[in-house]
């Protein structure tokens, strides 16, 4: 049974049967009813593959990321599939080495004839991007922002506005002797909230010490927080460094949190908010930054032009026992 044979037995035009199997798509629900009916009794599936190599469109999103192993993307890939599903589009999830480019991905996203790629914590060259963009297909930056020139979207929380919320909490309890620990050198989020914290202490006077834990990770906060010593609140780059440098203050330098030293992260991540946590954090508005992605995705494969758009949504500090 092809999609020829069901719109002859219906007395319809094939285009109406596809469209019947397309959400979104114009067809009165009557009618749409009438025909995914008759496909379930005929057997009729339709084949997406092919469909999407006959129009060189289908309704694919690559979802690429290089971190699964920070809790907090597997929470961002469900609600961002999810979103995704809503709107009428599909999944592609696509890993890359941590810090990796998505460069190398492209080619393999143009077989599947993908329209969209949402780059979640992954770089992507200047040249990649224009290329992609110039296929007419989509792309978003989630989560970062763009460093050097570039076309692309991009929809993160204000880490610079993050960071300097962090620097007066600390400060709003008295902590003079402050640290940032940062995450990746090569990303904006670390880059950001560095920024932010930086920009109030330095008009306060004081100057922060800096670990470099060199990526986001429980083990690399661990590590970073036994090399801090006579400092009485640290700010972590993430959620997941901060639960390390936790464990690292109370456990390798028996320390009291927060009677000697307060501890603030940034994602808000369910572990964090654990009993034997407790962390204080800045949480990001996951939901709202993906719709924001998901609209940005929908204008532009709708073709919609103009320069690109960086949106940023505030943070809000939630105060929990490490402060």
């Amino acid at each position: 049974m092809t999609a020829r044979d069901l719109a002859r037995r219906l007395g319809v035009s094939q285009s109406m049967v596809s469209r019947a199997f397309s959400p979104g798509a114009s067809v009165a629900p009557e009618m749409r009813a009438r025909i995914l009916r008759a496909a379930e009794e005929a057997g009729y599936r339709p084949n997406g593959i092919a469909a999407a190599l006959s129009r060189r469109r289908s309704t694919l999103v690559g979802i690429v990321m290089a971190e699964l192993t920070n809790p907090f993307y597997p929470g961002v890939l469900e609600q961002l599939s999810a979103a995704l599903a809503d709107a009428g589009l599909q999944s592609l999830l696509i890993t890359v080495p941590p810090g990796g480019s998505a460069d190398d991905a492209l080619p393999m996203l143009r077989q599947y004839h993908v329209d969209a790629v949402v780059l979640t914590s992954a770089s992507l060259s200047s040249a990649s991007a224009s290329h992609w963009l110039g296929d007419g297909r989509a792309a978003v930056l989630f989560n970062r922002t763009a460093i050097g020139p570039t076309k692309l979207d991009s929809v993160s929380c204000d880490n610079v506005a993050g960071g300097r919320a962090a620097a007066e909490a600390l400060l709003g309890r008295g902590r003079r002797k402050l640290a940032y620990v940062a995450g990746r050198p090569d990303t904006s989020t670390s880059q950001d909230r560095e920024r932010g914290f930086r920009e109030v202490l330095v008009a306060q006077g004081i100057a922060p010490m800096r670990v470099e834990a060199g990526d986001f990770s429980y083990e690399a906060g661990h590590r970073a927080a036994l090399k801090l010593g006579g400092v009485d609140g640290i700010f972590f780059a993430n959620d997941i460094l901060a639960l390390g440098g936790l464990d690292a203050l109370r456990n390798g330098l028996e320390l009291a949190v927060p009677a000697d030293v307060s501890v603030i992260g940034f994602d808000d991540i369910p572990m964090g908010a654990w009993p034997a946590y407790a962390l204080t954090t800045l949480r990001q508005p996951v939901a709202d930054m993906i719709a924001c992605t998901v609209a940005l995705l929908r204008a532009r494969l709708a073709g919609e032009a103009g320069a690109s758009r960086a949106e940023r949504l505030p943070a809000t500090l939630v105060e929990r026992k490490s402060l």
